[in-house]
């Protein structure tokens, strides 16, 4: 692996997943504890690197998941039943976030939500339309802009779900961050999912091809995809962005995320090569 980034004021990218801050196998049940200490963990962060500039996604875990499989959200909205199953995606995500706020104010954080369910249009399933002047105000102002996963309106297909690794692609792409940062509960990506005993240290655009069969994805409901969808996703971008380094690691332990926010490596990497 290439030696940390030290550059103080480059943008990152950072998720914390569904699973990680919820218990997915229970609908709408938070993992108070967790999200408290990431957003500590963060507040440190930030103190420590003060002109780092950090946008902040998170999952939607056991709120919205649960709700968007059982109304079929992200294939499409149509019907008058499919957009009242829109609404209740809509609020079991707005929910979650309020908690992932409320804990980061508690920790000292300055953090706003830029709600993608109002600025942000889709096409397909893909973003087609987001105003960034928001989002980039709020990174010079000195505030933590949050994003998450989200109900859409599209123009090809009525609604849909994006996920926050779908937002965070739009933005690698126009705001060109050097890390995208994944934190779940996993502690990279496996190689002998779902054995659970060898990561995958790298993956990149040539050797994508050898862990293609072996990919796992996820064990609880995920109508957004599973680890397999996230790694392509992220193979895609880092051949798209040469300088842009991804990584997937776990968030569970005390003091990880910190680490890996101040420069550390940890988990899977994944980039151009």
């Amino acid at each position: 692996m290439r030696d940390p980034i030290d550059n103080a004021s480059s943008l990152t990218l950072l998720k914390l997943g569904g699973s990680l801050i919820t218990d997915k196998t229970k609908p709408r049940t938070l993992r108070a504890q967790v999200l408290t200490r990431l957003a500590e963990e963060i507040a440190t962060s930030l103190e420590r690197r003060p002109s780092m500039q950090l946008i902040l996604g998170h999952g939607a875990g056991s709120f919205a998941h649960v709700s968007a499989d059982r109304h079929g959200t992200r294939r499409g909205v149509k019907t008058p039943e499919q957009w009242r199953g829109f609404a209740e995606v809509w609020w079991d995500a707005v929910t979650l976030n309020h908690l992932v706020i409320e804990a980061l104010l508690s920790a000292g954080i300055p953090a706003i939500t830029l709600s993608p369910s109002s600025s942000v249009t889709a096409h397909g399933g893909e973003v087609s339309h987001w105003d960034l002047g928001p989002l980039r105000a709020a990174l010079n102002a000195g505030l933590l802009p949050v994003v998450h996963g989200d109900v859409i309106f599209d123009t090809l297909i009525g609604g849909t779900i994006l996920s926050t690794e779908d937002l965070f692609m739009h933005l690698a792409r126009h705001m060109h961050p050097e890390r995208l940062l994944l934190a779940g509960i996993e502690p990279g990506v496996w190689e002998d999912y779902p054995d659970r005993s060898r990561i995958i240290p790298e993956i990149t655009v040539e050797n994508i091809e050898n862990f293609a069969p072996i990919l796992g994805a996820s064990d609880a409901t995920d109508v957004t995809g599973g680890m397999e969808s996230k790694v392509v996703q992220c193979v895609h971008l880092a051949r798209e962005i040469p300088q842009l380094e991804i990584m997937i690691f776990s968030g569970e332990e005390n003091g990880e995320l910190l680490e890996v926010l101040l420069g550390s490596r940890k988990g899977t990497l994944i980039h151009r090569g």
